[in-house]
């Protein structure tokens, strides 16, 4: 767990697993999470003998929030250079939603330095029901209440059957908000405008030569299963796979099934 400095910012990052592995996993957070979201992936990776970085993006929980506006190619470029920091020349990619579209626009840019894409749960456009959820939630953080935060945006990520299952879990999380510093909702402020503004990237899928899957909650409200198929459709040779039961935030509602389809995938290009 460490801070450093890259283009000018402070990003906090945490490195796991052998620094001489041949090969590395870098998870890629969703706009409102840390690198804690990802508990259920890491260890399953490390235990395969990968190395894995994770950090969070410039205006997230424990990096650095300046003024925007940031845009995508920024955070790819912040996240290379993070990577040529520690030696990194190369990894493998896994985004869930807002870090499947840093992921892919790293794929685009940087090519060379992406050997395998795992997007879960992205976009590479809008429609008007996305940009209003992603407002309303805009609305809320300018508001900066923690509790009413978590419970304004829960109904647009969690599948029913997961809320109804885990009532008392999200009650927890709910209440834990409250301790969440202002800054941090000034920080979502800045990445909610920039994923409005500047997600667009459909016509460059095109651009992406990795192997690459895409994943996604068959019951994702937020980002439904339609863009998931644009992507499919666009990245030449992607593999898609839905997951059934399932709202937006899989790494959370289905950790077992996801680890299965990353790691199968992600071991196929290893080989």
């Amino acid at each position: 767990m460490s801070t450093t400095t890259i283009n000018g910012l402070n990003l906090y990052y945490e490195l796991y697993g052998n620094s001489e592995a041949k090969e590395t996993i870098v998870f890629m957070n969703g706009v409102m999470a840390s690198t804690t979201s990802w508990a259920d992936q890491v260890q399953n990776f490390v235990k395969m003998g990968y190395q894995v970085l994770l950090h969070d993006f410039r205006g997230q929980l424990k990096s650095d929030k300046p003024a925007g506006p940031y845009t995508f190619k920024l955070h790819a470029e912040d996240t290379i250079e993070l990577m040529r920091s520690l030696g990194i020349e190369s990894a493998h990619l896994v985004g869930t939603s807002y870090g499947g579209e840093v992921s892919m626009r790293m794929a685009i840019d940087y090519p060379k330095r992406v050997k395998s894409l795992s997007i879960i749960d992205s976009v590479s456009e809008l429609d008007e029901v996305l940009r209003y959820f992603v407002s309303g939630w805009m609305s809320l953080a300018e508001i900066g209440n923690g509790e009413l935060f978590f419970n304004g945006m829960l109904p647009s990520i969690y599948h029913e059957s997961y809320i109804r299952n885990n009532k008392t879990l999200l009650e927890k999380r709910a209440k834990a908000f409250n301790e969440t510093p202002q800054s941090y909702f000034q920080g979502q402020i800045e990445l909610y405008k920039t994923f409005l503004g500047d997600v667009y990237m459909t016509n460059e899928l095109f651009k992406i030569n990795c192997p690459t899957v895409v994943i996604c909650g068959q019951n994702d409200i937020l980002k439904p299963v339609k863009f998931s198929e644009i992507l499919a459709e666009h990245i030449p040779g992607a593999e898609f796979v839905t997951i059934p039961d399932c709202g937006h935030v899989t790494i959370f509602e289905k950790p077992d099934a996801l680890n299965s389809i990353l790691l199968g995938f992600i071991l196929k290009q290893s080989l």
